[in-house]
């Protein structure tokens, strides 16, 4: 029995590399308020691509142990292809992002249509490492380096939200005559009085204060603050139709500290929920910021 596991060793090894990547791509594959990947059939094209993915994973051990190198070369095709995937999610978004009352933004779209290329690489180390240790020891050596794989899946899966970067708080919208202001920020000017009754009567104000300095240029960021906005307005609902341009959702900082002002009109007014809305709101990995890291900043610090 054990000689006949051994001779299948590749097979078995293969098998349980693509069962565990599937298995990554499925706990990585959630369609919430975003609606994105739609359901069922934006589902099935990137569980399709899963199923590529472990399969490339789990066939390149194997490929290995008996020195045929230029199998290897298909995992390069695999990653020019998963870029492809990404340049389709962007245009795909940003089509029907030219449909929204509130945009998502460039940023926001270039976020997710990395992040559905980085989990097809997520799928092809959990199913390369569930095969290699199959193979390398035996089945239940490569479940539990499936079952580890999984979990470094998981982790890495997202990132940090609003809430890593500020401290929220609501914050009262009042206006001076037509200029609008939430709490100390000014916002803008609202010229007809009839807006002016729809801003007081639904607008919501939030101020983020940023936790340090690497935050604050973070949250400056017009792509963050687009994303934050449309997040908002996803959840909440948006207190208005096309043509009204007064009564969009905006952010404005405040130039001497730093704070982010944010006024939004939603259809369900509830300052609370908003609030905790935002604090999910995920931090765009290329509104980033880190400017504390700048060697001209060390050298000042030291001085």
């Amino acid at each position: 029995m054990n000689e006949q596991l051994y001779e299948q060793r590749y097979t078995i090894g293969i098998l349980i590399g693509v069962v565990f990547g599937v298995l990554a791509r499925l706990t990585m594959l959630r369609t919430d308020y975003r609606q994105y990947p739609t359901y069922p059939h934006g589902r099935v094209i990137h569980l399709s691509l899963g199923v590529v993915a472990a399969a490339l994973g789990a066939v390149a051990v194997p490929s290995l142990f008996d020195k045929n190198y230029t199998a290897i070369t298909f995992l390069s095709l695999a990653a020019q292809q998963f870029r492809d995937v990404r340049n389709m999610e962007r245009n795909t978004l940003t089509k029907m992002d030219e449909m929204e009352l509130v945009p998502r933004g460039g940023t926001y779209i270039e976020g997710i249509a990395m992040v559905f290329e980085g989990r097809n690489y997520l799928v092809i180390f959990t199913a390369f490492v569930s095969s290699l240790f199959t193979i390398l020891l035996n089945v239940y050596w490569g479940i539990g380096a499936g079952l580890a794989a999984l979990l470094i899946a998981q982790y890495f899966k997202t990132g940090k939200s609003v809430g890593h970067a500020a401290d929220i708080e609501i914050a009262e919208v009042r206006l001076e005559g037509p200029d609008l202001y939430v709490g100390d920020i000014y916002i803008m000017n609202v010229g007809l009085a009839a807006d002016r009754d729809i801003i007081l009567r639904q607008g919501i104000g939030l101020i983020l204060k940023p936790k340090n300095r690497n935050f604050r240029v973070t949250l400056a960021n017009l792509g963050q603050r687009q994303a934050m906005l449309h997040d908002l307005s996803t959840i909440l609902g948006v207190y208005r139709d096309s043509g009204e341009p007064q009564l969009v959702p905006l952010g404005k900082l405040d130039m001497n500290d730093g704070r982010l002002g944010l006024f939004i009109l939603p259809q369900e007014r509830d300052p609370e929920k908003a609030k905790q809305v935002l604090l999910k709101v995920p931090l765009l990995e290329s509104a980033v910021r880190m400017p504390s890291e700048s060697p001209a900043q060390q050298r000042k610090e030291e001085a």
